[in-house]
Order: structure tokens, then sequence, then C-alpha cells
């Protein structure tokens, strides 16, 4: 007798999935899990490729008070477009702290001073560069990430010929 469904079939990781706890799709993971803080459930989206959930939160009580609410399209959908719009913030505040920039009057002309970090784990550096009116680079120095950039720091620079900062 041969069997018509082995097993050892490969499975396909981009299937859709939606069983009433987890639903996978649109690149994104809805897992329904117990919540360890209290005696309810919550939601994890976890982005495909991603150790970590983007997003926790509570989840529903089913009607019987006991198990969660089953996951559904509209609730996944709106899962997902949660999910990434807290990605996207975390990315806008990681693209705010790491590049910085103002602008000096030296000699009767703007100048735009910028300061973009290079957050590496062993060596971080920062990168001070300084933009002319017509957008040309004219002074770029590598310099210690903790540097602060303020119109003062920059003003400073800028006088000192564009020589890096002590």
């Amino acid at each position: 007798m041969t069997d018509d469904f082995p097993d050892d079939s490969p499975q396909d990781d981009d299937a859709p999935v939606q069983e009433p706890r987890l639903w996978k799709g649109n690149g994104w993971t809805a897992r329904v899990i117990k919540n360890e803080d209290d005696e309810g459930w919550a939601v994890a989206m976890i982005k495909d490729g991603e150790p970590e959930p983007a997003l926790v939160g509570p989840w529903t009580m089913g009607r019987d008070k006991k198990n969660p609410k089953p996951l559904d399209t509209n609730a996944f959908h709106t899962l997902v477009k949660t999910a990434a719009e807290v990605l996207r913030r975390h990315e806008q505040q990681l693209h705010a702290m790491l590049h910085k920039s103002t602008v000096v009057s030296h000699e009767g002309a703007d100048i735009k001073v910028t300061l973009d970090i290079v957050p590496d784990d062993e060596h971080p550096y920062a990168l001070l560069a300084a933009i002319d009116e017509e957008g040309e680079r004219i002074a770029q120095v590598r310099i210690s990430a903790s540097f602060k950039l303020t119109p003062a720091s920059a003003t400073a620079w800028v006088e000192n010929d564009f020589r890096k900062p002590s």
C-alpha cells in the first residue's frame, strides 16, 4: 500500500497559515500567547527573519472567558499595519539619532554641517562634513562618535578651517 501523503514532503514556508492562534502572511507572523503577567492573553507580531517581536500587546478573551479569541483576517491586517508602523517609527528615531545637521553662516555664506554616526560594535565613529550652498562637500573629517553637534561646535569647526575637533 502506498502513502499518497508522505510525511517528509517539503513544506512551503511562504504559504499563509491561518490557525486560531497562529497566522502567517504578508511577511509577518501573529502568535497568540499566554500573558505571563496575568490571566489573559497577548499577541506577538514578528516580522519574517527577525528574532524578536516588533509588537506585543494584549489580546481579547473568547466567549468562554478562558481561551483567547481566534485570529481572523481583519485582526491580522490591523496587527500587521500597527507592527509595521512601530518599526517605521523606530527606524525614524534611530535615523534621527545617527544623522544630525545644522546650518552656520561663515563669511557671508551658509554652510550646512552634518554629523553621521557609524554605530560599529567595536569602533564607533562619526563623519563631520561641511556642505556649501550649492550642495558640494567642502570638508569632511572622521571624529569620535561622542561628538556633540551644536551650532556653536559647528561654527568653531568651520572657523578653525575644518581641522579635526579635539
